[in-house]
């Protein structure tokens, strides 16, 4: 691992998620979150200040980057909420079948090189009837702005973290086998466009 992703690319990360139209989002899709949830992707501990205490009663926060878990120390130090980590990648989810009731999904599928898989490691672990929370960036429905973002993404990626700035969230978790129960999208003000199509809402198992 180099120096720029173990210690320049959490801090960047940590800044660029943490925006006020982001924590605006984040605020819409966590509180939702009961029972044992499974955070993909938790970062620096961003959604912590969100999750309602008396509706949950323990996070699973899967985070591979050592990085963005130790700058997560100090949102750790101020929540009460009990968070176990699990040092792995979305891609490789140890907990057994059927085992969280929620899942939380935030500005996450973007980067995760196996979706795919990852999408199904959910699938496995999410209790049947329990909700997939999802908060995410991605391709826009304007013609305009999916040219640009298919023109940057491939500089973008490399610089940001693996982040994809033109993945089709929506068909993406409706291909893994997830219901779309709630549905909702915009463009976030104060955002470049090419980053700022947001879908947010509630899936199921289907």
């Amino acid at each position: 691992m180099s120096i720029y992703d173990k210690y320049v690319l959490p801090h960047l990360l940590d800044l660029a998620c943490n925006t006020k139209p982001m924590r605006y989002q984040r605020k819409k899709v966590v509180p939702q979150a009961y029972g044992k949830v499974l955070e993909i992707g938790m970062g620096s501990g961003l959604n912590l200040p969100f999750y309602e205490q008396d509706k949950v009663d323990m996070v699973w926060g899967l985070e591979p980057s050592e990085g963005m878990r130790r700058k997560a120390q100090k949102n750790l130090a101020k929540s009460p909420i009990n968070v176990e980590w699990l040092g792995l990648p979305g891609e490789e989810i140890p907990l057994e079948d059927d085992s969280a009731d929620s899942i939380v999904l935030t500005f996450t599928l973007c980067t995760i090189p196996g979706w795919q898989q990852a999408l199904e490691q959910m699938r496995r672990v999410l209790k049947p009837g329990g909700d997939l929370l999802f908060a995410e960036h991605g391709r826009a429905p304007d013609h305009h702005v999916r040219s640009k973002q298919d023109k940057y993404n491939p500089t973008w990626c490399k610089f940001a973290g693996g982040c994809n700035m033109n993945r089709p969230i929506v068909e993406m978790l409706r291909d893994s086998g997830f219901e779309i129960k709630q549905l909702d999208s915009a463009y976030l003000p104060s955002t470049p466009k090419v980053l700022g199509f947001n879908v947010w809402g509630r899936a199921q198992i289907r």
